[in-house]
């Protein structure tokens, strides 16, 4: 799939205005529902948006234009972009102020629910630092009393495709290893790790 066109809604009144495109070619090229096209076309959406030319921003060419007014069945391709953007690399993973004293807690959750996740991926999926997983591991965080073990998914501070994703790699790397995937730690009645 294409890159949507920028200012889409845009681009669909000028493509409206200045082509015989159907209303079904304009949606698939805009990223759009007919029905949304076609209250453009109607006036009830997009009064007052000026049109958007994709020909003069370097987004489609007059040859692609006419090939699919001759052909309703045919789809708009779109030029790659002449200046694509670059996106930043994943960094280290900012985490709020408010949901930092969270992140103990997520840490153990992880270290108890999936012991096959290195301590990289751990670090990865909470943006922590090894040092605090380690600490959490043999109870020397400053604050291991009140340390409880709760789903990072629902702290929000990763995704739950995130996490599945780190889980599916890490136990990948054990079956290509030979090991086992560990099931999870058992715990004793205050949650301590059982011995």
């Amino acid at each position: 799939m294409t890159a949507l066109p920028l200012m889409p809604k845009a681009t669909a009144v000028w493509l409206i205005e200045k082509t015989a495109l159907t209303f079904t070619q304009i949606a698939e090229y805009c990223g759009m529902h007919p029905l949304e096209v076609q209250a453009i076309a109607d006036g009830e959406v997009a009064q007052g948006i000026r049109g958007y030319d994709p020909i003069a921003h370097h987004q489609l060419t007059q040859v692609e234009i006419t090939r699919c007014e001759k052909d309703p069945e045919a789809r708009l391709k779109g030029l790659p972009p002449a200046n694509p953007i670059n996106r930043r690399s994943k960094g280290a993973r900012y985490t709020p102020v408010a949901k930092r004293n969270d992140r103990p807690d997520a840490i153990a959750f992880i270290l108890r629910n999936f012991p096959q996740l290195s301590e990289q991926q751990t670090s990865k999926l909470l943006g922590t630092t090894k040092d605090t997983i380690e600490k959490v591991r043999t109870k020397q965080h400053w604050n291991s009393p009140n340390i409880k073990p709760r789903d990072p998914v629902t702290l929000g501070l990763c995704s739950q495709t995130d996490l599945n994703a780190m889980v599916l790699a890490a136990n990948e790397r054990l079956a290509r290893e030979g090991q086992a995937v560990p099931p999870p730690l058992e715990l004793d009645d205050d949650g301590d790790h059982a011995i």
